[in-house]
């Protein structure tokens, strides 16, 4: 956000700086509130085989060299709704993603299917990375990896830090796109969350990919610069 409207800032005279810029917002209680994770969507307990983790300490340096997928959950006034999320862990691009009134499999294969046929570019040898859920592990699922080349990773401990980006774009869908959406209607239809992984896509610049965008980054090559930092106040810890 700082990044976005430090033009003006500077435009207007404002000496700020990202530090006090945070702690203002802070001290008017306008930042996002985090929220606990209270749905579990990762049932690991099946007979499925389940496969290592290939992408530890790998750093990738293009698109469409490690995907991450996972499951998140949408309560909505009405009802619970899952989103099935493939991002490329490179640019941050969201690929593939399915909204589904249940946790069937299907899903996970069908967003996989759109991340597949949205990407337009060569994937053979591409990670793909998720949690040991039944869903990625399934039968359906794993053949459709290995039919198009890809290599099948996974975490091991069930520790959400395995999969980081995976969680980190499901909490900026959830707490910076969908809170309103979910506060204001009994529901969410495919069309609003199109027009949600447009905005995210096209115009939500990343720390973590030099201030791109995740449709800017997918274009590039090369390691992007990381330009965040952790940042604490007493009563207020940010991830950016």
């Amino acid at each position: 956000m700082y990044f976005m409207i430090k033009e003006d800032i500077e435009r207007l005279g404002i000496k700020m700086g990202r530090d006090a810029l945070f702690a203002l917002l802070a001290s008017e209680h306008l930042l996002v509130r985090t929220r606990k994770r209270k749905h579990i969507t990762t049932n690991s307990k099946h007979w499925y085989k389940k496969y290592p983790n290939l992408i530890r300490d790998v750093i990738p340096d293009q698109p469409n060299q490690i995907w991450v997928s996972d499951i998140t959950y949408i309560k909505t006034k009405d009802e619970f709704l899952y989103l099935f999320l493939i991002t490329d862990a490179y640019s941050k691009k969201i690929l593939g993603y399915r909204l589904a009134k249940s946790l069937d499999s299907i899903h996970a294969v069908n967003s996989l299917q759109d991340a597949i046929k949205n990407t337009c570019q060569p994937i053979s040898g591409l990670i793909h990375h998720s949690d040991r859920g039944i869903q990625y592990c399934s039968h359906e699922y794993t053949a459709l990896l290995r039919d198009n080349g890809i290599l099948i990773s996974m975490t091991e401990n069930g520790d959400p830090l395995e999969n980081p980006i995976a969680e980190r774009v499901n909490g900026i869908l959830k707490d910076e796109y969908l809170t309103d959406k979910i506060n204001n209607h009994s529901s969410l239809d495919t069309i609003q969350l199109r027009a949600v992984i447009d905005k995210y896509n096209k115009l939500r610049p990343h720390l973590s990919c030099q201030m791109l965008t995740p449709e800017e980054a997918h274009s590039r090559n090369g390691q992007l610069k990381r330009m965040w930092k952790n940042y604490y106040r007493k009563t207020v810890k940010l991830e950016v």
